[in-house]
């Protein structure tokens, strides 16, 4: 299944969930203040190494980094990650 790390203060976070949910995408949401240590770092090491970036999206041991919310390019990635078809 289909992971989102984020925050509830993030509102990039909040409109890919929002995207996820309206187009049918099941997922399983995160918060990253609330993740164990190891968890964190895998976070933070998908988004090169120096901090965590949110929304940052795992599926099947593929990452996606943190990106600002971009309907266009969530889908596209989305893609790649193979959670959807293109």
């Amino acid at each position: 299944m289909l992971k989102v790390y984020g925050a509830p203060w993030c509102p990039h976070c909040t409109d890919t969930a929002n995207y996820l949910r309206e187009n049918g995408i099941e997922f399983e949401y995160l918060d990253i203040e609330k993740q164990p240590d190891p968890v964190v770092q895998k976070v933070v090491d998908a988004n090169g190494g120096d901090d965590w970036v949110i929304p940052t999206l795992e599926f099947n041991g593929k990452w996606r980094e943190g990106k600002v919310f971009d309907p266009e390019g969530l889908r596209a990635d989305l893609v790649v990650l193979g959670v959807i078809d293109g």
